[in-house]
């Protein structure tokens, strides 16, 4: 008796496989066609809003600069307090703009470049000579000749920003120190001059790095895509998400050189909160975090703003002072290895304290109320869109040192008018009016 065979199957018939292929050929023709679309769409997305008008830069509110003359009234003391209060720097030696050396007969100040409303002042080195009772002679160090008058640098006292709350100062790529640019690049994309907007060898040394320090120390996404993100796209975690970073990525890096879509990058990435204001950008938070323009942060201080790349509000100094002076230090051992600075100077700025302006819980001294009551007298000349995008520089007539011990004089006297007259606390108001004799 002969074995059973076994069946077989039917062969699937030729016209059911080309049916299939057709298929798969019109299905293939869909997303290739909506593919095209999503990058002609795309591509045009970035032509249009990068090269256009890129950032609303806001109006920049100043109160009035301090002037030094013979004859002026000021101790000392109290001119080490504007001084400071300008975020200038005390140094045994002029070590370059921004710094004073202040002595019992004299303060020498190394004074900023600064573009007044009668055109730019240039920076200079000065001799402040002090008697009893003031200022006795100003001197020119460079040319040993008598200054009539110095004005300082004013205090930048409030900004008006559009409703969306980003205010920045934008800086060029030429005016960044180096080490913040190095050490930026170095930290967050150390191929960023050889990638194409992604970067596959990026994302493989992130990963051993990260691995071998045992925490994140280096992200995956490159400059370019820290760019596209901040400012095309939202913050939405989806793969449409990230596929358009992506291609929005390469798309930029085709249209735009390294150091173009670089200088962007500096000037657009967010650094933190300032009550109802974003920080955006490295020039505003040089302001923000030390009150100096960036070109005289110091090693440790560029560390902790390259460090708050990673998250402003997690690595917050004023809020996680700790957290953010240990990221700082990463930071720092990654310049040092990067061969950015040596090892000397990495420990001299391990050891500095994070150095915040301010009083620890926001920026330097803002003047809110007057600030306000600018801008409701600017709105009668000026439209909106003027104040909040066109970046004008406002000069106001407020003293920060009469404001200062007007607010000292009158609070101490309502508080004894209140209680002779046994009058609820902050029941009485007051004003008060600055005249000047000279």
């Amino acid at each position: 008796m002969a074995p059973p065979t076994r069946k077989q199957s039917p062969l699937i018939p030729r016209q059911v496989w080309l049916g299939l292929l057709a298929l798969l050929l019109i299905a293939g023709s869909v997303a290739l066609v909506a593919f095209s679309f999503t990058i002609v769409k795309l591509d045009k997305d970035i032509r249009t809003r990068f090269a256009g008008v890129r950032w609303a830069l806001p109006a920049q509110v100043y109160a009035a600069p301090l002037e030094l003359y013979a004859g002026q009234r000021i101790t000392g003391g109290a001119l080490r307090h504007e001084l400071e209060r300008l975020g200038y720097r005390s140094t045994e030696n002029l070590d370059g703009p921004g710094t004073f050396s202040l002595s019992k007969s004299a303060a020498d100040i190394y004074i900023r470049a600064f573009h007044f409303w009668d055109g730019p002042r240039p920076e200079s080195r000065i001799s402040v000579k002090l008697s009893e009772d003031g200022v006795s002679d100003v001197l020119d160090l460079d040319t040993k000749e008598p200054r009539d008058i110095v004005r300082m640098d004013p205090m930048l006292i409030g900004s008006i920003y559009p409703q969306q709350g980003e205010d920045r100062v934008l800086v060029k790529l030429d005016e960044v120190p180096k080490l913040l640019r190095d050490g930026l690049l170095a930290v967050e994309d150390r191929s960023f001059y050889d990638h194409f907007g992604v970067s596959i060898k990026g994302v493989l040394r992130a990963l051993f790095v990260n691995l071998r320090a045992g925490h994140t120390v280096q992200g995956a996404s490159t400059i370019t895509q820290q760019l596209v993100r901040n400012f095309f796209l939202t913050l939405e975690r989806s793969w449409t998400r990230k596929i358009n970073e992506v291609l929005m990525s390469v798309l930029l890096e085709r249209h735009y050189p390294k150091d173009e879509i670089l200088e962007a990058y500096i000037n657009e990435i967010y650094l933190g909160q300032d009550g109802n204001r974003a920080i955006h950008g490295f020039g505003l938070a040089s302001y923000f975090y030390f009150n100096k323009p960036l070109g005289e942060l110091r090693d440790h201080e560029i560390a902790l703003l390259v460090g708050v790349v990673k998250g402003a509000s997690f690595y917050n100094p004023r809020r996680n002072p700790k957290r953010a002076k240990e990221r700082r230090d990463l930071v720092l051992h990654v310049f040092r290895d990067e061969g950015l600075i040596s090892d000397a100077e990495m420990e001299s700025a391990i050891a500095r304290p994070l150095s915040l302006a301010g009083n620890g819980k926001g920026g330097v001294e803002r003047y809110p109320a007057f600030v306000d009551l600018v801008k409701r007298q600017l709105r009668g000349q000026y439209a909106e869109s003027d104040l909040t995008d066109e970046g004008l520089r406002i000069f106001t007539t407020l003293e920060p040192r009469a404001q200062e011990e007007l607010e000292r004089s009158i609070g101490q006297g309502l508080a004894t008018l209140e209680k002779s007259r046994k009058l609820p606390a902050g029941t009485l108001e007051s004003a008060g009016v600055v005249t000047s004799v000279d």
